[in-house]
């Protein structure tokens, strides 16, 4: 259930964050308030996995793969193209969660 919980914090936090760019510096109140309540969502789904993965562990997936849902995100809906060495690095980045995800004896499969 942990993973699962995870995945609705990283979709809260990715709808979000999308949404930060809209709200145009909170002066657009639809987006500031699909900010707010996302990230609220977002931190909430977090806690109850913490409840079984390590808090490190947990951050390092939630955030090493809202990095590079969110740069999709950007090329789709803002044409932000990231070049070779922002892929090359997200890359890395998810090579990091998988590892975590493999490897690791701190989390629970």
């Amino acid at each position: 259930m942990a993973y699962f919980y995870l995945a609705l914090a990283i979709a809260a936090e990715m709808v979000a964050t999308g949404a930060l760019k809209a709200s145009e510096e909170f002066t657009k109140l639809i987006p500031s308030m699909i900010v707010v309540i996302g990230y609220g969502v977002a931190f909430y789904f977090m806690t109850l996995v913490l409840r079984t993965i390590p808090i490190g562990i947990t951050y390092a997936i939630w955030s090493g793969i809202g990095i590079v849902l969110i740069a999709i995100l950007g090329a789709i809906f803002y044409k932000e193209i990231p070049d070779l060495p922002a892929i090359i690095g997200m890359g890395l980045i998810v090579a990091g969660v998988i590892v975590i995800h493999l490897f690791s004896k701190t989390i629970s499969h």
